[in-house]
């Protein structure tokens, strides 16, 4: 057998993943993604780990690393499973072939497992630190010649964006290259999540990305479910839901008033900020938080929806659906704001596809991928959400595809609310089985979540992955100034508004 199939929530022996030759395990991967499967994760483990030694387990005392691939078939809503084994013998350099030649999707995978793991994947073309900054300075790429110039952005930004550094390869006001160094941000969240206690735990998921806390608290509660066996109540699923689209509808919206005041169109920033506040208000009544934390636990939720607070739900979302559309309306109807939207930081369908984007940034290059309906879990296994796609993949398609997911996101609570289930709210989840792995894939605001969590023979959590959207779009970023002005890159950075802290962890 040369892979486990399974299905999104999946639990799962760590014995039953194949171990393949190396030769066998860099051929299937190619292979398998030619024939339009994804690259959804590539991680490692030391075997120690896997059989419960968590400390002292350091490469230079030799044994093996275990490296994970997860392949995504969208089309079947199956991930496929399998790993192989790179030596790491004392007084040898562990190595591997790299993929990234032929397969742009595995670069950034391949530049976190030798950064990790000081595992050398040998071929690889650009294999530069992720998160951890060398002592002896950042290799930037560099261009030399006349009249080409270099401009260095941040890390330290004027308001209270993130951290991050650009730096720009320019000939006059043409982009030749951006490369973007993140880092700055690391805090070591995957280590954490193995040594703290699962209630200490789950606080640590809600602040992997401080705007996606519904995302990512999801995707942690749906591993400990998995790895209990935990039923959770219908109506837990429902409040889920709410709150992940709830979270969707004021980033999106956001994003739009923010648009709108980087091309200086002002009433629609003005309104757009507005319904921003009245969808973060909403999700403030439902948690007691604007931005859900302490909402989702695993086996459920810790707040409910009374009879009266549905209707009101209701009617606030039917105004707010009223109110989107007049100011949408405004928006993209207008030739000012188009003419600063329309073809502006263009990533093609072909270049999203190999470098592996995905969520709305994906879907406004024509690649229809989201997790809702390709690996659907929770309520939207009943509920079906129209995906919708934009083919031109500029900044106006980014901005399209906001105005489109956020009426789709009104829709599905309009509905849901309709529906609402009966039951419980949040069950005791049992212990943790032990030897086993677990995969949960979320659709969060920006695109695909995943974690992946691996259990010892003493069903503590011995190895836990992370994976936020922003990993794979950064780069998306960089392909979509390639070739603009210097001076369009705000409005770009802003269609795309990736994280740093998600990226860091």
């Amino acid at each position: 057998m040369e892979e486990l199939i399974v299905r999104n929530g999946a639990s799962f022996e760590v014995k039953l993943v194949p171990v393949l030759e190396a030769n066998v395990f860099h051929r299937k991967i190619l292979e398998e993604c030619s024939r339009n499967a994804r690259l959804v994760n590539l991680f490692a483990c030391p075997t120690a780990f896997l059989q419960n030694a968590r400390s002292g387990a350091c490469l230079e005392d030799g044994g093996h690393i275990r490296i994970f691939a997860m392949l995504g078939k969208d089309q079947e809503g199956e991930i496929a499973v399998f790993s192989m084994r790179v030596s790491c013998d004392k007084g040898n350099k562990a190595s591997f072939q790299s993929l990234t030649p032929e397969l742009a999707q595995a670069h950034l995978f391949e530049r976190e497992i030798a950064e990790q793991f000081a595992i050398v994947p040998v071929g690889h073309p650009w294999l530069k630190p992720v998160r951890v900054h060398p002592s002896e300075g950042y290799p930037f790429y560099r261009v030399d010649g006349e009249e080409c110039h270099e401009v260095a952005v941040g890390p330290v930004h004027a308001g209270i964006i993130e951290p991050g550094h650009f730096r720009f390869q320019c000939h006059g006001e043409g982009i030749l290259n951006l490369e973007i160094q993140l880092g700055y941000q690391h805090r070591g969240i995957e280590k954490m999540m193995e040594e703290v206690s699962l209630e200490r735990a789950v606080l640590l998921a809600e602040s992997i990305a401080g705007d996606t806390v519904i995302g990512h608290g999801t995707a942690y509660c749906n591993i400990m479910e998995s790895l209990s066996d935990a039923q959770v109540p219908a109506r837990a699923e429902a409040i889920r839901a709410i709150a992940l689209e709830l979270e969707r509808l004021s980033n999106h919206v956001g994003d739009l008033g923010a648009l709108s005041t980087d091309i200086g169109f002002l009433p629609s920033a003005a309104y757009f900020g507005r319904l921003r506040g009245e969808f973060l208000n909403l999700l403030m009544e439902l948690s007691g938080n604007r931005y859900g934390r302490s909402l989702c636990r695993p086996g459920g939720v810790l707040f409910d929806l009374d009879h009266g607070m549905i209707k009101d739900f209701r009617k606030r979302l039917l105004l707010a659906q009223k109110d989107l559309k007049e100011i949408s309306e405004l928006f993209f109807t207008r030739s000012s704001v188009l003419s600063r939207l329309e073809e502006i930081g263009v990533v093609s369908t072909k270049a999203a596809k190999e470098l592996g984007l995905v969520g709305p940034t994906a879907r406004a290059c024509g690649c229809g991928l989201d997790v809702r309906t390709d690996y659907a879990f929770g309520m939207y296994r009943f509920y079906h959400i129209p995906i919708s796609t934009v083919s031109s993949g500029d900044v106006y398609a980014r901005a399209l595809m906001r105005w489109l997911e956020s009426q789709r996101s009104i829709e599905f609570l309009l509905e849901i609310l309709n529906q609402m289930p009966q039951g419980g709210l949040c069950l005791k989840t049992p212990a943790l089985k032990p030897n086993h792995m677990s995969l949960a894939m979320v659709e969060g605001w920006r695109g695909e979540i995943m974690h992946v969590a691996i259990t010892g023979s003493d069903s503590r959590i011995v190895r836990y992955k992370i994976k936020d959207p922003s990993f794979h779009n950064w780069m998306g970023l960089e392909m979509a100034v390639r070739g603009a002005q210097i001076s369009d890159f705000p409005l770009c950075n802003k269609s795309f508004n990736l994280s740093y802290a998600g990226h860091d962890l």
